[in-house]
């Protein structure tokens, strides 16, 4: 496990009220100011704390390294359609060729042909697939996905975010996150 904290400093993991992360990818990380910001405005409980203090002429404060919101904020069941969700969707892969380089999106009706830029006609692509197969069709060009495109639930992204682990994990975040956590040393 990493031992240092990274560049950004000190940030804290932030679950819901059902001490679930509010996201897994992006992981939902707070900064250091921004939880100590709202454990004074009685907003989260702290849950798990840094060695690391801050100081004022009147007080000593640990640093938040887990906080609970106090309120459940209810999960939105519908995810938006966006260029992020939809490469989380398929895996942040080309869905013609496997690769994660250089991704674009490639309508697999075109939108010169009417298609619509929608979940269900929307897939991942590197640039180099989505030139090749241009204003065709998957028929016409010869080219499938590995997977069909469709609508994601919020479990169904938030399962694949776990794939994705940041390259930094805390220990105290361990008991509230899913992934495999078995890094080398």
């Amino acid at each position: 496990m990493n031992a240092h904290v990274p560049n950004s400093g000190w940030p804290a993991l932030v679950l819901n009220a059902d001490f679930r992360p509010l996201s897994y990818y992006p992981l939902s990380l707070w900064s250091w100011q921004d939880a100590i910001k709202a454990v004074f405005l009685e907003r989260v409980n702290i849950v798990a704390q840094y060695d690391k203090a801050v100081h004022s002429p009147s007080l000593e404060m640990k640093l938040p390294s887990v906080v609970s919101l106090k309120t459940y904020v209810k999960p939105s069941t519908h995810p938006a359609f966006t260029r992020f969700n939809v490469f989380l969707r398929d895996k942040f892969s080309c869905q013609f060729c496997g690769t994660r380089d250089e991704l674009t999106f490639d309508h697999l009706l075109p939108r010169s042909r009417g298609g619509h830029t929608v979940w269900d006609n929307v897939v991942a692509a590197c640039s180099p697939c989505n030139l090749r197969k241009g204003n065709m069709t998957p028929d016409e060009a010869g080219m499938y996905p590995s997977e069909m495109p469709f609508q994601p639930s919020v479990q169904h992204l938030h399962r694949n975010g776990r794939l994705f682990p940041p390259n930094y994990l805390h220990d105290s975040w361990l008991d509230y996150l899913y992934w495999d956590t078995e890094l080398e040393p």
